[in-house]
Formats: C-alpha cells, structure tokens, sequence
C-alpha cells in the first residue's frame, strides 16, 4: 500500500494558481516515503529550570459512529466514561487531581462546562476545579496543553484532561424570529399583550436553524474547504481513496492485534458493552469508486468513504509533574514537550494546520524530521492529509507562503498513522487530540522509538503540533 501511494504521489499534477508558482513539479516522495529508520538521537529535551510533565495514561470509550450505540445519552455521559475508566485504570485516588479540562465544539446547552458536569458524574470532589475549552478540532489539544501549563507554572501537580463529543444529538434552534418573539412572550403580563404576540406569529417562524459543519467566517463546509485543497494540490480521486483504505486497513489490524490499549469498555445504559471502534471497516477500491462527490457536486474528490465520519466519543489523559507520578509510585509513557499553536488563511489554507505547525514545533524543539520516530497526524479527510503532505514537502510553498527558506519535507508513510487514523478511528472533535498524544506514547515503546509528532488541523484555520518524548524504560 506505502510504494502504491508513493508512485500515485509522485505522478501527480498539481492545478489551481498555487501550480503557477512552482508546485506543478511533481511531488518527490521516494525519498521521504521511503526513507530508512534513522539512528535514534539519545539528547533529551528536558530545560533546566522548567518542570518535566509527563503523560501516566490515557484512555478513551470506543469511538462509534453516530446515530448508533451513543445516540440516547448526552455529552457528559460519554465524558464521564471516559472519567471512570482513567480512573480503573490508574487507581489513582479522586482526591489527588487538582484541575480536570475538557475540550468540546458542538455544546450542550444544558452542560455547557460538560468537564464539571463529568467530574461531579465521576466522582470527583466538588471542590475540585474544572473547565472546559473549544478550539474546534484541537479542542483537546488545548485542554492537554492547559493542563502542562499549569504544571509548568507550579499551579498544579495532577490534571486529567479530555475531550467528548456527541454528534448524535446537537442542539437545533427555533428560528430568530421564533426566539425573539418566544422571549418577549415571556415577559409579557396581561392576556392581550400575550394573545398579540402570538398572533404576529407566521408559518416561517417555525423553520428551525439546523446545525451545520461550517465555518461561520467564510459560510463553507470543511467539506468545499477539503475538496478546494485537494483540486489546489493535484490530489486526485484515485489518491485519496487509496489513502483512506490504507488507513482502515492498518486500524484493522491494530484493532485485530490489540494495539489500540486506550480504548475502554463502556456498559451503554439500556444496552450491551461497547469495547471497540465501530467505524473501521475496510472495502475495496471498486467499491470506493461507486460513491459520488460528498460536496462539490457533480465534480468534487472528496466523498464519504474518504472523509472521517460524525462521530461519538470521549477520552481523558492523566498529566503529572514528573516528581508527582515517580513519588506516586508511576511509571509515566512519556513527556509532554514542545508545543506550538499556528493560525492561517481560513478559507484557503483553512486545514494546513499541520504544514504550519510541524516546522515551527521541530525547530523549537531543535530537532529535524529524520529525529521524529512516530507521527501521528488527524486526517479530516484524505485530500487534506496528503495535501498537507504536498504542502511540507514544497520549497516554493514554504518561500511564498510560510516565509521560509526551504521546506521542511514530508513524513515517511512507514512512520506516519501506522496503527489508523481519524478517517477509519472515529473524529469525536473534542476527543481526538487525546488518542493522537496517547497512541503516539505507545506507539514508541512498541517500536523502539524516542521522538513522536502529533498534529492536527481545525477549523478555523488553526493548528497544533507538539512533540512527545518516551519516558526512559
């Protein structure tokens, strides 16, 4: 699958305007797809004078597609799951965590802090702290990087954080008109007053304002966004499907070995347990080919066998000061190291996240691609992973649009989303920066590996990229 991918890569055209400047030549990839493991680096990225953080486990429910096991219950059910097996699995005591986060995007209005509301559904004292963040599809990322934050700064010794989302059931509001009249309704005092708002009311007041993966800037689908991307780079159809089924087949067999160990059973009120993925299921390129364009109509690459599907899910990630978990008696997975935030052009490069991040996270790291072991990147859909791809690996991309001199180049695909990715996973938005951290921290023991790279797009036009150290064995 790796030499198809990479011969379909570098035979690619590259359209649109951003082909005038210098990316129409095609896409060298033998070499970096193809690259032999480097010799591990020793050095360690500890600073003096700045706390080590580490990661002592990370779990998180079955993702499930939605509409399915998950589509009766509410956010902070799922996030309190999540909860409740870090705490099986750690045993670590309730009392010991000083600061719980969560990260969500699509919020229940009525558990709109769903990291307190899951905490107290937990377990977890009253007197213990928490808040959720949104930052689109970093969410998590943010709560983690909160969390090492607040470590760093002395704050805090223990922090669980987390992400969940519910996309079985968002929240769909009257109309404005309906709102406006709903509430003036309310304070209205006599009779008449009431009985003449009600008469104002017209049949368009009923049509509901349903939710939309949107971006509220530019009023585009990450969808159009996706598929505008992929036209921009020259990825085709063919390529994309190609990728996708890479990434369900190498999430099927981590699934078949047991690989995915962050995954905990969840006894579904009502129902049976769940204890695996149920999104994984890989087909063929025949029958990937049937399915016609998701977005762009009739012309469109971007279909739903190759984009991550709307998802429900939750995960959580236990965070320590070194010192805390050594003295607690843990054996940490790994150090949370250098991370970086990028924003860019929201409609354009609206998920390049990554092109822009990895660069900045490696150089203030002081290290080099060849240094990373493990890469574990989101795929929102096929042609934005591997446009990012193109992206990284452009030195005329780098000079005209990141200010830089040269590129930084393109992961190996023998190093790269090996055990699956989002596109086969599950995408819960605010859960899924938690799964990259924690299948990066395995990945490493397993492999032998010292450096991983997680990063992420997000709506928006924003991106996150952090480095993950393996904790000495």
């Amino acid at each position: 699958m790796s030499s198809m991918l990479s011969s379909a890569l570098r035979n690619l055209p590259v359209s649109s305007a951003w082909a005038a400047g210098g990316l129409a030549r095609s896409f060298s990839c033998s070499s970096q797809f193809q690259t032999a493991v480097q010799p591990k680096t020793k050095k360690t990225l500890a600073k003096t004078g700045v706390k080590n953080v580490v990661v002592v486990e990370g779990v998180r429910i079955p993702f499930l597609q939605s509409g399915t096991s998950y589509a009766d219950l509410m956010p902070h059910d799922l996030a309190r799951a999540a909860l409740q097996g870090l705490l099986t699995r750690t045993s670590v005591p309730r009392d010991v965590v000083d600061y719980i986060v969560y990260g969500t995007v699509i919020q229940e209005v009525k558990t709109s802090n769903v990291a307190r509301e899951a905490a107290l559904g937990a377990g977890f004292s009253d007197k213990t702290p928490a808040h959720t963040v949104t930052m689109a599809c970093i969410s998590s990322n943010q709560a983690m990087t909160t969390g090492v934050g607040m470590i760093a700064a002395g704050q805090c010794d223990v922090v669980v954080a987390g992400g969940v989302e519910l996309m079985s059931d968002v929240p769909i509001r009257h109309s404005r008109k309906m709102r406006k009249t709903m509430l003036t309704l309310n304070r209205a005092k006599t009779l008449g007053q009431k009985l003449s708002l009600i008469s104002k009311i017209r049949p368009d007041y009923f049509a509901p304002e349903l939710p939309a993966v949107a971006e509220f800037s530019t009023s585009e689908t990450m969808g159009h966004s996706a598929d505008r991307l992929a036209a921009a780079f020259g990825v085709s159809r063919l390529e994309q499907d190609e990728y996708a089924l890479r990434s369900h087949t190498l999430a099927k067999k981590a699934q078949d070995e047991g690989l995915l160990q962050d995954v905990v059973p969840f006894k579904v009120p009502g129902k049976d347990t769940v204890t695996k993925d149920n999104g994984i299921r890989p087909s063929s390129m025949e029958q990937m080919g049937k399915l016609k364009p998701a977005f762009v109509k009739p012309y469109g690459t971007v279909t739903a066998a190759n984009s991550s599907f709307l998802t429900d899910g939750a995960s959580a990630i236990l965070i320590m000061s070194e010192e805390k978990a050594l003295a607690m008696g843990y054996k940490p997975k790994a150090y949370l190291r250098d991370f970086m935030y990028v924003s860019q052009d929201p409609k354009d490069q609206l998920l390049l996240g990554p092109t822009y991040a990895t660069p900045k996270v490696l150089e203030k790291a002081g290290l080099t691609l060849n240094d990373i072991d493990v890469f574990e990147f989101h795929e929102a859909f096929a042609g934005q992973i591997l446009a990012n791809l193109k992206a990284m690996d452009s030195d005329w991309f780098a000079q005209n649009y990141m200010g830089r001199k040269s590129k930084v180049g393109a992961p190996p695909l023998d190093k790269f989303n090996t055990w699956g990715g989002s596109l086969s996973l599950g995408h819960p938005f605010g859960a899924t920066g938690c799964r990259l951290v924690i299948t990066a921290a395995h990945r490493l023991k397993k492999e032998g590996g010292q450096y991983g790279l997680v990063a992420a797009c997000a709506a928006g036009g924003q991106g996150h990229a952090m480095i993950v150290e393996l904790y000495p064995q």
